[in-house]
């Protein structure tokens, strides 16, 4: 799978140029905090001292977990089906939050247990109906996990060949918060209680026996140990792995990359554990109200743009980010320096 990507940082050789023009905008040095830094951040991306946003797109992917079946979540699986048919009529949280704020928006089957018809907004990327469950034995096999990867990764590199250079990742899947605890505990060795929420809204009831049931999950025989793509194949799911394939791709083709919260951050951590450079292009949109979402940030160091008790999923976090990103490149463009506007700077 290594030999199917090369990922590398950007060059840093406009860092300086990039700073000073941040510098002599018409502010104090540093007043617009972390939309600094994304400007800078974009440019090196682009190596350009004027980047642009072009087709920006958000993708989400949908999958459904055996695990679900014994009672990991508070919904039963069939609400993975029936929110891909409400992302599909444009009812959701996230066709409101794209559709506002200027995303091309498509769903992307990477394993649901349902047989979708051909709808617009709707690729058929289906690796199985649904993964195995992970608590008795491995979520994938190995070639299932590859060919998620790669399925994924087409399809950014068509988006990347059709002029995208900005791309946002959500999912849908009932059960794959467990599998991102799963993730983010064996990559990042914090305590898995310590990786574990209440998902779609556990009582504590239902906390502790999603609790018991991954700790069950962890006892079983694995085979890879805590190698990241053994892990992805043991307890992620079809969309979790598709999603980073995709990240994989954007990395390589140079696109800005908007991290969701704690789902899409287990695929941005298993990325990265494999390609370091990969965090170069992110940026991470909001912290979720998941715990272990800031293990995952902490493990990427990565800085979020929002706060906002998010946890919904679907990346609504990098919808609702995705405005800052705009408003970073443009200040950088269109804003007027201290010597266009005749503004004295500082002694």
């Amino acid at each position: 799978m290594h030999a199917h990507f090369k990922i590398t940082a950007p060059d840093q050789g406009l860092a300086a140029p990039l700073q000073h023009k941040i510098d002599q905008k018409t502010k104090p040095r540093g007043s617009l905090g972390q939309l600094e830094k994304l400007a800078r951040q974009i440019g090196l991306i682009q190596q350009r001292l004027d980047p642009h946003i072009s087709q920006p797109h958000l993708l989400v992917f949908a999958g459904d977990h055996g695990a679900a079946r014994a009672g990991v979540s508070a919904y039963p699986q069939e609400v993975t089906w029936q929110m891909v048919d409400n992302f599909l009529a444009g009812g959701a949280a996230i066709n409101v939050f794209a559709r506002h704020n200027g995303l091309h928006l498509t769903i992307v089957d990477a394993g649901v247990a349902y047989d979708f018809s051909h709808r617009p907004g709707l690729i058929h990327a289906k690796v199985a109906p649904g993964t195995a469950n992970f608590i008795e034995e491995a979520a994938m096999t190995v070639d299932q996990c590859e060919l998620a990867i790669a399925r994924g990764a087409e399809i950014v590199r068509n988006l990347a060949g059709n002029g995208c250079n900005v791309i946002g990742f959500g999912e849908m899947g009932i059960g794959n918060t467990a599998a991102a605890s799963l993730i983010t505990h064996c990559l990042t060795g914090v305590p898995l209680a310590d990786c574990i929420g209440r998902g779609t809204g556990l009582d504590d009831a239902g906390l502790q026996r999603k609790q018991a049931l991954l700790e069950q999950a962890m006892k079983r025989d694995r085979v890879g140990g805590n190698a990241p793509l053994a892990v992805l194949a043991e307890f992620g799911g079809f969309e979790i792995a598709m999603m980073m394939g995709a990240m994989l791709a954007a990395a390589e083709a140079r696109m800005l990359i908007l991290i969701d919260g704690f789902i899409v951050g287990a695929a941005a951590l298993t990325a990265a554990r494999l390609f370091p450079a990969l965090t170069n292009y992110c940026v991470f949109c909001h912290c979720s109200a998941e715990p272990g979402h800031a293990a995952q940030l902490q493990a990427l160091g990565g800085e979020p743009l929002l706060d906002l008790g998010l946890r919904l999923g679907e990346g609504t976090g990098a919808a609702l980010a995705f405005p800052l990103v705009q408003a970073a490149a443009a200040f950088l463009n269109e804003m007027a320096s201290f010597e266009s506007a005749g503004v004295a700077d500082k002694a």
